[in-house]
This record gives C-alpha cells, sequence and structure tokens, in this order.
C-alpha cells in the first residue's frame, strides 16, 4: 500500500452503529491519494454506514478519521466541504429548484456569506453539468427529471465542489448502462487529474475497473487491495459465498454468476 504521506483519507480502528445497533468493528482502512477505491461487499455489510463515518455525515464511537492527515472534526466545516465532496444515495433537494441551482449548490463552501455567485462558480457549474450530460436541461426543475436524470444532476452538484476526494454512495443508482459507462469514464479523469474517488458499488464487475477493492463483510474489512490481484478476486468469490466467480474477458475482469 501507499506510505502514509500518501493517504488521503483513511478509516482508524473505526466502531460505529446506529442507535444501540453496532455496524461497524474496528475498521482501519487506509485510501490512497490519486487513485480510485471502490468498496463492496454483501447487502448489509456496512459499507454505506463506513462511507458515511469517512465523510463526516454519521458519528464514529471509537476510532478517528483522518483527512490528509489531520483528524476529520478538526477541520473548519467551510475547509472539509472545500476538500471533501459527497454523493449519497436518495439524497433529497427542493423539487422545484432548477438544475442550475442544484449544482450551484455544490459551489457554497467557495461563496462568501450572502455573496453572489462569482464568474469562477458559474464555470465550475457549467463544466459539471457538461461532464454529466445535464447542461441542456440547466432551466428545468429537479422534480420534473427522471431517476437517472436526477442522479445525473446530483453528480454535478458533488462535482462543483471542485474537491480533492470524492465519496459516493451507490453513483451508478437509476443509470442506465450508457451512463454507467460515462460515469466511469469521469471517475478515471478525475483520478488521472489527481482526484481520489471512493465509491460504494454494488456492480461488481465496474468496482473492477478501479484501482483498489476494499471488501466489507458483517462490519470489518476482509480484504483490501488492487483491482487486478488474484486475491482480491478469491477474496471477492468468498465473501459471496462462491456464488460468483471472476473471470477475465477481453482484458477486463467480469463478476459472474457462478452456475
Amino acid at each position: 500500500m501507499s506510505a502514509p504521506e500518501n493517504i488521503a483519507i483513511s478509516a482508524c480502528s473505526i466502531c460505529a452503529g446506529i442507535g444501540k445497533h453496532p455496524i461497524l468493528h474496528g475498521i482501519t482502512l487506509p485510501l490512497a491519494a490519486g487513485r480510485w477505491t471502490s468498496i463492496v461487499g454483501p447487502n448489509g455489510a456496512g459499507k454505506s454506514t463506513l462511507l458515511k463515518v469517512l465523510a463526516g455525515l454519521l458519528p464514529h464511537s471509537g476510532g478517528q478519521v483522518l483527512l490528509h492527515g489531520r483528524e476529520l472534526h478538526a477541520w473548519p466545516r467551510r475547509e472539509r466541504a472545500l476538500h471533501l465532496s459527497w454523493l449519497g444515495q436518495n439524497e433529497a433537494a427542493a423539487e422545484d429548484l432548477t438544475v442550475y441551482d442544484v449544482a450551484m449548490l455544490g459551489r457554497l463552501p467557495h461563496q462568501g456569506w450572502m455573496q453572489p455567485a462569482s464568474p469562477q462558480d458559474h464555470a465550475a457549474v457549467e463544466q459539471a453539468l457538461r461532464a454529466t450530460q445535464a447542461w441542456d436541461w440547466r432551466a428545468r426543475a429537479l422534480g420534473q427529471l427522471s431517476g437517472g436524470e436526477r442522479q445525473r444532476v446530483l453528480l454535478a452538484r458533488a462535482l462543483a465542489v471542485q474537491a480533492r476526494v470524492l465519496l459516493m454512495d451507490e453513483p451508478l443508482a437509476n443509470l442506465d448502462p450508457p451512463h454507467q459507462a460515462d460515469w466511469l469514464l469521469l471517475v478515471r479523469e478525475l483520478v488521472a487529474r489527481g482526484h481520489t474517488v471512493v465509491s460504494v458499488l454494488h456492480e461488481i464487475s465496474m468496482a473492477l475497473q478501479a484501482d483498489d477493492v476494499a471488501i466489507v463483510a458483517r462490519g470489518r474489512l476482509c480484504h483490501h487491495g488492487a483491482a487486478q490481484e488474484a486475491a482480491t478476486h478469491r477474496a471477492l468469490e468468498q465473501v459471496f459465498d462462491q456464488r460468483i466467480a471472476i473471470h477475465g474477458v477481453d482484458g477486463q475482469w467480469l463478476a459472474l454468476p457462478r452456475l
């Protein structure tokens, strides 16, 4: 794994739960800067809980989260929002806001109190909406969009922040295969520019396109390694009770049902 100074964000002995129900049990997961890591595992494994803890959206009862080597909660809220962007599942947003205004919400950490959007803000929003192919609907209300269209707008909002670390929980929800492919290209472009991307994915074949894969089961980290490694493939097959098999097809790794 990368040297500590090259770690963008990390969980250190994290324990967390909801109410009195424990979910995460001592997870330590260093996430390398400038790489894409996919977090995968069975339903109920604690993947989304872990990502929310990394984002500072869910408290943890033990351990700590470090962002660029600094304890997450030591960051001033606005400064942290400039460095760490979030895209969650089924995120709420005002249905009457225009697509453009929703994306502009991503620029709030860059703006002073009650200050109008700057030319840089408008340029970042246009770039984000064009990157997600949502620019043509910029004047439409969010409530008029399909689920897939809405997801692309929320992704644009996250991109508009221009943070160095981007956390995404089920970003492919409601996206059809062509737009899933677009998302994959977008993530690769972000990583090529030095950004760090961490995604929770159910689509194992898509997760295997990442640089690294972290496998979580029963609230514990089972494996963390390069997506191309045989040990990662064996760990994936094991955590899914040998019901999938990892195969190489045309230079890519695919997770197929084991018949």
